[in-house]
């Protein structure tokens, strides 16, 4: 299988280069805006692109207004900061998930709760997290108490990994039962659809990222959007040092942060948005292109979760029970084609192996077959 599925690869990309997961394509008005940008000379943190992409980026949510950030991490540390988790606060998140999940969370001093995913979406499970709340929680008048711990829940972080949906609908309406805010982790799922939402709509707040390996990238950068519009002004306050605005004066009422993302970043980031709609349909070519090669093998393609739409942002598959893992691995790395396997599981790490955790079947399940494979859009699509 390894020499069908390398060849299959080279085929699809048309290439016998070294073949990343995903790598960024520029194909349209990047040039063009990054030079308007320097020309201006306003390349830092102000800048006409930056108001523009942020209002871009809301249009195409559905929503009044997003706050641009430097990247993924600075936007779901923000989000968290804006739902008032607090230290000794708690987060319930899942432990299948990319590391800065987690960071964001310690940054604030709050502690990680791991809850399990589903299989099919490989995402926050509702019935993992409503098992878990009722076990542990009850409602008092400071908020969601943790029993065991004594400290309060303050949120409920999914993220929804390789861009496929988890099942979103059902998390909301437990935090709303449960008094806890919902942010979504949505750095993967830009484009993504649950039962014809966008994703990142449905959270109270919600973080997005354009890394450089993302479906759209600035570069480094992330996006704040929010229920809330009072919220999204804080988010705007905050990223910019907590400046009150004055024309030649500099004061500042409380602690911000230098989060916000530079001009030449969002003149990126408007070029690419442009292009957004052209890149789900290739990516939606390639996934399909993937489904129909592993049809009739061992290995089980993972495809959108029902209800969903995703942006196949990183396809995967699930080994065969009798396939040595390291072994695809190294032959196919081998090969100049990167695959990769899943993350390790946030509760395995160091610094979070002492967090509280629910049962995390599904989660361990998962960690030992799924592998991702090359799945940038296609220079010819």
């Amino acid at each position: 299988m390894h020499k069908e599925l390398i060849e299959f690869i080279r085929d699809m990309y048309r290439s016998d280069e070294f073949l990343p997961l995903h790598e960024p394509r520029f194909r349209g008005n990047e040039k063009k805006y990054l030079n308007e940008a320097i020309d201006s000379t306003f390349v830092s943190s102000i800048g006409a692109f930056v108001d523009r992409f942020e209002g871009d980026f809301a249009s195409y949510h559905g929503v009044e207004k997003a706050v641009a950030c430097v990247n993924g991490t600075a936007a779901l540390h923000m989000a968290l900061l804006l739902a008032d988790v607090n230290q000794n606060d708690e987060v319930i998140t899942q432990p299948l998930t990319f590391v800065a999940t987690c960071n964001a969370i310690s940054y604030q001093k709050a502690h990680p709760i791991f809850v399990d995913v589903d299989r099919d979406t490989l995402g926050l499970s509702p019935q993992a997290l409503e098992e878990f709340l009722a076990d542990n929680a009850e409602i008092t008048a400071k908020g969601c108490l943790n029993k065991k711990s004594g400290r309060i829940i303050k949120a409920v972080v999914p993220m929804h990994t390789f861009g496929h949906p988890c099942r979103i609908d059902e998390i909301a309406a437990i935090c709303q039962i449960w008094h806890i805010t919902l942010i979504e982790d949505a750095a993967e799922a830009l484009g993504s659809r649950y039962k014809e939402q966008p994703l990142g709509t449905f959270g109270d707040i919600s973080a997005f990222s354009f890394n450089g390996n993302k479906i759209i990238t600035t570069g480094g950068g992330g996006m704040i959007i929010a229920k809330n519009p009072d919220i999204v002004k804080k988010a705007k306050y905050l990223t910019t040092t907590a400046k009150v605005p004055h024309p030649y004066e500099f004061t500042h009422d409380e602690v911000g942060y230098n989060y916000r993302m530079p001009n030449l970043n969002a003149a990126l980031g408007c070029a690419q948005l442009e292009h957004l709609d052209s890149y789900l349909t290739s990516k939606r070519e390639v996934a399909n292109l993937y489904k129909d090669f592993f049809s009739d093998r061992d290995e089980t393609f993972i495809d959108e979760p029902e209800g969903g739409k995703s942006n196949f942002w990183l396809n995967a598959i699930l080994l065969g029970d009798d396939v040595d893992r390291n072994g695809f691995l190294r032959r196919i790395n081998k090969q100049n084609i990167m695959v990769r396997p899943i993350w390790a599981l946030m509760n395995k790490l160091p610094m979070f192996k002492n967090c509280q955790s629910g049962p995390l079947h599904n989660a361990e399940w998962l960690e030992e077959k799924v592998i991702n494979l090359p799945s940038s859009v296609r220079l010819q699509a």
